[in-house]
């Protein structure tokens, strides 16, 4: 035990050795001298006596009743890693222990045993008052008339007191009741208990009857028709989800209407809609608005609608002069270039007549060109049909008039080659009456002019038929805005790529705009028009040649000018991807079409084709023609076709 010195002691404490001698001599430490030891118990004694002095507690009571302790270990753990390397990590665990002193124990219970006994008296207390309430209650009274008013009065102050006591003590049970007249009380007694008790036995039985049913299937008391939205392709495993059936259950409907198909293929929607009504629900077709419908809705053409030029088309049987007859408007040698002096291309020229402009798109006659003829229809104002005098009316001539009321179009009957002596100029204009084309001279609506393509003999007079018929019609469109036209022919051209012939109908298109035709996406970087001259804008009833597209649209597709390169993008994907499940939907046919033709005849061969050509105009009427080909001892097959020279990965695919 280590002890000190009185004066060392003063000194530490800054005090005076008399003034330290007296207060350790006050707290019951005898020192005389400053030089006595004093040890740690009486300077303990010393503060404990200079606590209460100064009116603080003493050690003893301001002693920590709790104390927690915290203890940290830390060690290492070597763990084996990739490639035979190994790392440690060290592991640090923490403890904490909390110790109290017993005397804070036994306060806390004391503390909790008086406050549980002070809680059962305060129940005791409250019983005993229901208790006498209730006999106030229940004990029989003699009334008299002349104390009836007051008794009446004290039972309603009783009756008051008696309902405010009990909604403070309502779901309390009550126990201990002794009365005068005990029938009265537990009749009363029993009869709130069996309500209480029928109540609570019912809810409960309400709630398990609840929480039983909630999954549970209800069985339906009658047939559910439910109405299903069908796509334009749809796999039996979506029509299940959207009829909640199984797939089996579909497919095996499809097998009862002849449909061999598995879960995950597509479907088109007319079989689907078959399907549906097969199994007994409402099949309703969807209506199925992408980003192109909502794209193109945004942008109707509000700008002033002005006057354009005509689009005139010239078609007729083969080789009964339509291009020369063209030419010697135009003052070129188009049919010079053309193989075989037969027109096998769209060709899309614009003149100027006496202020006025007149486009011409000049269709091939050959009857494999009919594809052709009928897009040139399709986007014409009015038609020249032209028959040669010394040959009459043929089976295109007959085509071309089908052509013409289908697009519902004004005719021009050109009646050509009148130079030559064998010509019969009568004979054609009876030939057209029988296939319903009157002249206007005998009461008809079809303008008949006789021409010379070799002489020019009526020419001036046709172009003037023309600008009255189209004066006549009204042609009006805007030429401001978005453009908006048709691909009329598309092909590939060695150094420059793809390139589409197109005939704006409305809007203007201007040099860099971005367009989609068809699936294909891409900028306008060239626009030529027929004399290879580049323009900077077009505006409607223009033909004119674009260069900048991804590929090679096809023909009779809708061009249109999109507001950025995504939207452009975006549409463009779409439109491959409805057109990539057709054709699977179109190549499942044809291979369950063979496999059923192979099974009946084995004997039967079949030559598979890959057609290319400079346009795309040429492959379809190609492939027409080819397919018209197949007997019943040899079928054609065009695996594939398109535009351009033949490459490798053709040769791969012909192998």
């Amino acid at each position: 035990m280590s002890t000190t010195t009185v004066s060392k002691l003063a000194t530490a404490l800054k005090l005076s050795s008399e003034k330290l001698i007296l207060q350790l001599n006050e707290a019951g430490i005898d020192v005389a001298d400053k030089d006595d030891v004093v040890s740690n118990d009486q300077k303990l004694l010393l503060l404990n006596h200079l606590r209460g002095s100064h009116g603080t507690k003493s050690t003893a009571s301001s002693a920590p009743k709790k104390l927690t302790i915290n203890r940290r270990s830390q060690s290492e753990l070597k763990l084996s890693g990739s490639f035979g390397r190994s790392r440690t990590v060290t592991v640090e665990v923490r403890k904490k222990r909390t110790y109290l002193k017993k005397e804070t124990l036994i306060d806390q219970a004391k503390e909790e045993l008086e406050e549980q006994k002070k809680l059962e008296q305060e129940k005791l207390k409250q019983i005993e008052e229901e208790i006498q309430n209730q006999k106030l209650e229940s004990a029989p009274t003699e009334i008299t008339d002349k104390d009836q008013p007051k008794i009446s009065v004290t039972d309603e102050k009783l009756k008051d007191t008696s309902h405010k006591k009990d909604k403070g003590l309502k779901k309390k049970k009550r126990k201990n009741q002794v009365d005068e007249d005990p029938y009265l009380i537990k009749e009363l007694h029993v009869k709130g208990k069996v309500k209480k008790r029928k109540k609570r036995k019912i809810r409960r039985s309400l709630s398990s009857a609840i929480l039983d049913q909630a999954h549970t299937f209800e069985k339906p008391t009658s047939p559910v028709v439910k109405e299903v939205m069908i796509p334009e392709a749809i796999t039996p495993q979506e029509l299940a989800q959207k009829l909640s059936m199984k797939v089996n259950e579909v497919v095996t409907s499809m097998m009862n209407l002849g449909v061999i198909a598995t879960a995950n293929d597509n479907l088109d929607q007319e079989t689907a809609i078959l399907i549906v009504q097969e199994i007994g629900h409402k099949a309703v077709p969807m209506d199925e608005r992408t980003v192109e419908d909502t794209l193109f809705d945004d942008e109707d053409n509000t700008y002033e609608k002005v006057d354009r030029p005509p689009v005139v088309t010239i078609m007729g049987h083969v080789d009964h002069g339509k291009t020369s007859l063209l030419d010697y408007i135009r003052n070129s040698k188009v049919v010079d270039k053309e193989a075989g002096g037969i027109t096998q291309h769209i060709g899309a020229y614009s003149i100027e007549h006496k202020s006025h402009s007149i486009t011409f798109l000049d269709t091939p006659g050959h009857a494999a060109f009919s594809n052709m003829r009928a897009r040139g229809a399709n986007v014409t104002d009015i038609i020249i049909l032209v028959v040669a005098a010394n040959d009459g009316v043929k089976p295109q001539t007959v085509e071309s008039i089908e052509h013409a009321r289908a697009s519902d179009v004004p005719i021009i009957v050109a009646i050509n080659k009148i130079d030559m002596p064998e010509s019969d100029i009568e004979k054609v204009r009876n030939e057209m009456i029988v296939n319903e084309i009157v002249p206007d001279d005998l009461g008809g609506d079809c303008l008949f002019v006789n021409v010379s393509a070799k002489t020019g003999d009526g020419i001036e007079n046709l172009l003037e038929t023309i600008v009255l018929q189209s004066e006549i019609l009204d042609l009006k469109a805007s030429k401001e805005g978005r453009a908006v036209g048709v691909v009329i022919e598309s092909g590939i051209e060695s150094g420059k790529g793809a390139v589409a012939t197109i005939l704006i109908t409305e809007g203007r298109l201007n040099k860099g705009d971005l367009i989609i035709a068809g699936e294909q996406f891409g900028k306008a970087r060239i626009l030529m028009n027929e004399n290879n001259k580049e323009l900077n804008f077009v505006t409607p009833s223009m033909p004119v040649r674009v260069f900048g597209l991804s590929s090679t649209p096809n023909a009779g597709d809708e061009i249109r000018v999109v507001r950025n390169e995504k939207q452009g993008k975006e549409i463009s994907t779409l439109r491959k991807d409805r057109n990539r499940v057709s054709k699977l939907n179109d190549q499942k046919i044809l291979k369950m079409k063979n496999f059923m033709e192979q099974s009946m005849d084995s004997s039967k061969k079949t030559i598979s084709l890959i057609v290319k050509a400079d346009v795309q105009g040429s492959v379809e009427a190609i492939r027409d023609s080819l397919l018209k080909l197949s007997t019943d001892e040899v079928e054609v097959d065009i695996i594939s076709s398109g535009v351009g020279g033949i490459s490798e990965s053709d040769i791969n695919l012909a192998t």
